[in-house]
């Protein structure tokens, strides 16, 4: 009888160790994610058809996955694209409407897309902005979202000449606060200027938080590629977002005076007034920048030359993740998707930032690498940014949330001509946007919800968004099909 018992006890110890090295296998054969971010990166890579930046790594992961070269996000603005990019739901009139918006009071009652994968076995890890604020959504992560700190401010200037303009700036701050406070002013009147938007110093990669996030994240792979579950990982560069701060190196890659400047520097002909912004971040934050007349040429090509230098130093820490997933083996068990939250302007339509219903800041970078799947390849497909939480879903064999409004795009990594949706659907404060393959139509709403005026433009005949034609007798029908498109396409929302 004893002898039966531990039999049985060996038999039963040999089946959970078997169990057990089963699932091990199983989590080790499931593909890891690795999650790139990159703030305010705009459709300009040379992959995308542009010759002026110099992004060898964007384009080196280009060329062995899809490129998306209709991908739009939800809301061209930071808080509000990264919630509902990982919550995988549209922006309504009170969801996911600002900068500051928070996953956790917006959406809460929905796993979003790390939660979901950490609930079904991934160890999932935060670096750097993904999103606007690090502790959003603090539920959704295996561990500490990790946000490196260094030099003046959240800006993290390291010159000397910011420091003093900073701390002018400071000071005229607080005299201007205390005269407000005085005679019961305006706050408006005490905003000033911040600090300088851009900083050329010769330093290190990782002397600014970008260089310094790699670092992490490449010791983060290192850590990972030894554990038994498979991994998460999000990395948010915060370059090229304002202000533009880079190391020295990179800055020197472009010569300012071979830089082109925006051929359209004016708003576009018939376009509403409600269309167009005062770009209020850059001018309103930022040293010596003209508050009430337009960038000088000799100015923007500075600007244009800041941004640039801040796209190849992200691009250049991209590569590091890139090679270290190559370095340990990773690369072909590793899903990397790379997204730029929105575009940007570089003075088109007199316009520097994003906020607006523009297909310049709409238009965002989309790169999926996969295993198994396409690779070189570029695709016109439409994709919304809330269709990366089901693609991912359903490239990882996990079941897809019902809640979700996206659409998987795994169909389009198997063949780039592929369409999964007619339509993508943008909203910006009371403006709502439909793009189809050919047109950017959009409307702009009052406060009780009526349409108060709006704006058309061909894609194939202006794809710089030059000419409203919604105004244009030929084009009633066009307008009144894709107005109702555009409430099909709102109606669809939770």
């Amino acid at each position: 009888m004893h002898t039966i018992k531990t039999f049985l006890f060996i038999l039963l110890a040999a089946v959970a160790v078997s169990c057990s090295q089963k699932e091990k296998k199983q989590a080790q054969q499931k593909p890891n994610v690795l999650f790139i971010a990159v703030d305010d990166l705009r459709l300009q890579a040379n992959l995308f058809g542009q010759q002026q930046m110099k992004t060898p790594n964007i384009d080196r992961l280009g060329n062995s996955g899809v490129a998306f070269k209709r991908a739009y996000c939800s809301v061209p603005v930071c808080g509000a694209s990264r919630a509902s990019l990982l919550s995988g739901v549209r922006p309504t009139p009170n969801r996911f409407v600002n900068y500051y918006t928070r996953k956790d009071t917006d959406f809460p009652h929905h796993p979003s897309l790390p939660k979901y994968f950490k609930d079904n076995g991934y160890t999932t890890i935060s670096n750097g902005k993904i999103y606007h604020h690090a502790d959003d959504d603090i539920e959704a992560w295996s561990e500490e979202p990790y946000i490196p700190q260094v030099g003046i401010g959240w800006q993290s200037y390291l010159s000397e000449e910011a420091k003093i303009i900073v701390e002018k700036n400071n000071k005229v701050r607080d005299e201007v606060l205390e005269q407000i406070e005085k005679n019961n002013t305006s706050k408006d009147a005490g905003r000033v200027n911040k600090g300088p938007a851009w900083e050329c110093i010769d330093v290190e990669d990782n002397a600014y938080p970008d260089g310094m996030l790699a670092d992490k994240s490449i010791e983060d792979l290192r850590r990972l590629s030894k554990a038994d579950n498979p991994f998460f990982l999000a990395v948010g560069f915060w370059k090229p977002h304002l202000p533009f701060v880079a190391p020295k190196k990179y800055w020197d890659l472009y010569d300012e005076n071979d830089i082109e400047i925006a051929d359209n520097p004016y708003k576009p002909i018939n376009a509403p007034d409600r269309a167009m912004h005062p770009w209020g971040e850059l001018r309103s934050m930022y040293d010596n920048i003209p508050q009430n007349e337009p960038v000088s040429d000799s100015l923007a090509r500075k600007l244009i030359h800041g941004y640039y230098a801040c796209v190849s130093y992200s691009d250049a820490q991209i590569g590091k993740l890139l090679n270290e997933l190559e370095n340990l083996g990773l690369a072909e068990n590793t899903i990397v998707v790379l997204w730029g939250d929105h575009g940007w302007h570089l003075g088109e339509h007199t316009l520097w930032c994003k906020h607006c219903n523009f297909d310049r800041v709409m238009n965002t970078p989309l790169i999926v690498k996969a295993p198994g799947k396409i690779k070189g390849e570029k695709t016109t497909s439409i994709t919304e940014f809330i269709d990366i939480y089901p693609s991912l879903c359903d490239l990882c064999n996990l079941p897809i949330p019902e809640h979700l409004d996206g659409t998987s795009f795994v169909p389009v990594l198997d063949d780039p001509s592929t369409k999964v949706k007619e339509a993508a659907f943008v909203k910006y404060n009371k403006g709502e946007s439909v793009i189809t393959d050919r047109y950017n139509y959009t409307e702009f709403l009052d406060n009780d919800g009526n349409v108060q005026t709006n704006m058309l433009y061909d894609l194939k005949k202006d794809p710089k968004e030059n000419l409203n034609i919604s105004g244009e007798e030929s084009n009633k029908e066009l307008v009144k099909e894709l107005s109702q498109l555009l409430s099909k396409v709102k109606q669809t929302k939770n």
